[in-house]
């Protein structure tokens, strides 16, 4: 046995037994944070040198590229700014794109990976004073860290780092339907994802999803070039791009079984294992995701299952039935309120049976296939693991307006489905422009007017209130002022002192103090009221109630739904003395069950509707 691959399973070995059994939880979080920024840093650094190498031998293609037609690149850029001119910038999922802007604040000030919970203004310098590691990956965050350091730092670098992404996610898209079927299936390829409003949403917002797309193409065609190359360079490129692409969300670690089984049949067919040394120590740079990954063992929290009520795993086959019957829901869904794309779903769903009797029939008989198909066929299986993982998931309904984005790699699944198919079977040469013309009236027929109403976003109202508190810190920009709320991380993202209700509450002398001695120009309060269906009356949830010690003035107030008020008050005064906890009044919504809630809604909305002036 060659010398480099038992020393490649040993290397492997102490990866697994120091990744998961010899840190204990806190040890791995403590690495994380003060070792995260940097182990990312190496990773993109290794990344950029290997898509380097394996591009100079493509440096005399700028002589083909001169042959080749210029129609991709305006087909590419079109269908982009068609993506992204239909959608306003802003923060769409509430924790989520928040978390992750707070993770790349702290990476850029401190290079540490925290999300920041306290911060003031001190004498003009904004500092976090403390903070606490989130779950989600380090990758799409370290990315938004870098925009920063050459930047300055502004929380709409996210977004300009989503746009470039959009265009970088076409461009991938057209180069994988070129390698399975020419330029006419690349094409197709771009005109699907354009004609999917969710994408539109995500590329204007701030969350990892669109950098999740670009790496699983990035890998899938790293896949196509090894097996067809099946040099060392070509090697370490994959190997790479899949480490990557497992730091960007928590459940795409699971391509990296076909990045192995890649990997692993080559090896096989050319009877011999090829290690580079950075192929050596590869298994140790999956390390940081191992140590993070211990934050759900840490805190339990993590999961979100309170989120949901009436689950204890957060995974199970139990979980299968009802989540398909929803996601069913989402695909096919006529409304256009569900950002789904119905020519996507169609002809996605019909090609994904013939799809699968594809992968099957070329992964049995891998030797005589093309490499990018071989690559296709193997990759595959981290396609099919990735659906199951989520219809098993607790929380896998993508017709539910937070969880609709885990629906990306699916649609991303069904694109390369009907390309693949339709090279198949590409009837007189002809199939490219009756696909092209399909789409194209799906994309009118259904895409775009729902891209014009917005229903899919003004359903999640929570995202429209981080707008609203956004537009206040416009009004107000020299942030000299104290917020409180228990979304407290949006305001220390754009750098305003802000602290959630329960410090007010436990600690209301420290309120007294800065209103005393105005520490701040001015301290309000976030506070999001519930109207009770049979009266009107406003009811004010535990968590948002301050209580009778504090005085307060209406200064910005906005219904995003009928059912709810949100507002932000000025505190005029606090009392001094004892604590005056507040009068728990549950709210009458909390009193009824999930489907008496959602008739209570309905009927008051009907109501609403019929009374509008």
């Amino acid at each position: 046995m060659d010398r480099r691959f038992v020393l490649f399973i040993l290397i492997a070995a102490l990866a697994v037994i120091s990744g998961f059994f010899t840190f204990t939880a806190e040890q791995s979080l403590i690495a994380v944070i003060y070792g995260g920024y940097w182990a990312m840093l190496g990773l993109t650094v290794l990344f950029g040198w290997s898509l380097f190498r394996i591009s100079r031998d493509s440096l005399a293609g700028g002589i083909v590229w001169r042959q080749h037609p210029r129609w991709p690149v305006g087909l590419i850029i079109g269908c982009g700014l068609l993506l992204l001119v239909h959608e306003s910038y802003g923060f769409k999922i509430l924790m989520d794109e928040v978390m992750l802007l707070g993770t790349s604040m702290s990476m850029h000030l401190d290079k540490t990976a925290l999300v920041p919970m306290r911060g003031n203004d001190i004498q003009g310098a904004f500092q976090l004073l403390a903070g606490q590691i989130d779950k989600r990956p380090l990758f799409q965050p370290f990315l938004v860290s870098v925009l920063h350091d050459l930047t300055g730092y502004r929380p709409e670098n996210v977004f300009a780092l989503n746009t470039a992404l959009t265009f970088v996610l076409l461009a991938l898209a057209y180069l994988t339907g070129q390698r399975i079927g020419g330029r006419g299936a690349g094409a197709v390829a771009v005109l699907l994802l354009t004609s999917l409003p969710l994408l539109a949403q995500n590329a204007t917002g701030g969350g990892f999803e669109l950098l999740n797309l670009v790496m699983i193409l990035s890998t899938l065609l790293l896949a196509m070039r090894y097996v067809g190359r099946r040099d060392g360079p070509s090697l370490d490129a994959l190997c790479l791009s899949g480490l990557l692409l497992a730091q960007t969300r928590y459940e795409s670690v699971i391509f990296l079984l076909p990045v192995g089984l890649t990997v692993l049949w080559v090896w096989w067919d050319e009877r011999r294992p090829t290690l580079t040394g950075l192929g050596l120590i590869m298994p140790l740079l999956l390390l940081p995701y191992a140590l993070h990954h211990k934050v759900f063992s840490a805190r339990a929290s993590s999961w979100e299952m309170a989120s949901q009520p009436g689950f204890d795993r957060p995974f199970s086959f139990a979980y299968l039935p009802d989540n398909v019957a929803h996601d069913l829901n989402f695909f096919f869904n006529t409304t256009g309120e569900h950002s789904n794309s119905l020519v996507l779903s169609i002809l996605g769903f019909s090609a994904l049976i013939f799809f699968g009797l594809w992968c099957f029939k070329t992964l049995s008989k891998l030797r005589t296939a093309p490499p990018a198909r071989a690559a296709l066929a193997i990759f595959s299986l981290g396609f099919a693991a990735h659906a199951l993982l989520l219809l098993c998931y607790f929380w896998g309904k993508f017709d539910d307006p937070v969880i609709r984005r885990l629906s990306l790699p699916f649609n991303l699944t069904l694109m390369i489905a009907v390309v693949t198919v339709a090279a198949e079977m590409n009837w007189r040469g002809k199939i490219w422009q009756i696909l092209a013309v399909v789409i194209g009236v799906g994309f009118f027929a259904h895409s775009l007017p729902a891209m014009a109403r917005h229903g899919y976003s003004i359903e999640y109202y929570v995202g429209r209130e981080m707008d609203w508190r956004r537009a206040f810190i416009k009004k107000y920009p020299e942030r000299d002022y104290l917020v409180i709320d228990n979304n407290s991380i949006i305001w220390l993202t754009h750098q305003v002192s802000s602290t959630p209700v329960r410090q007010a509450l436990e600690h209301k002398e420290n309120i007294v103090f800065n209103l005393r001695n105005r520490t701040f120009t001015a301290i309000y309060v976030f506070q999001r009221y519930t109207v009770e269906p049979a009266s009107g009356r406003l009811v004010l949830p535990a968590e948002d109630d301050l209580g009778a010690d504090y005085q307060l003035e209406t200064v910005w107030e906005k219904r995003f739904t009928p059912l709810t008020v949100s507002r932000i008050s000025r505190i005029l005064s606090v009392r001094e003395g004892p604590s005056t906890r507040p009068l728990v009044v549950p709210p009458v919504l909390d009193k009824l069950t999930p489907l008496e809630q959602e008739k209570a809604r309905d009927q008051y909305l009907e109501r609403f509707i019929k009374r509008l002036p």
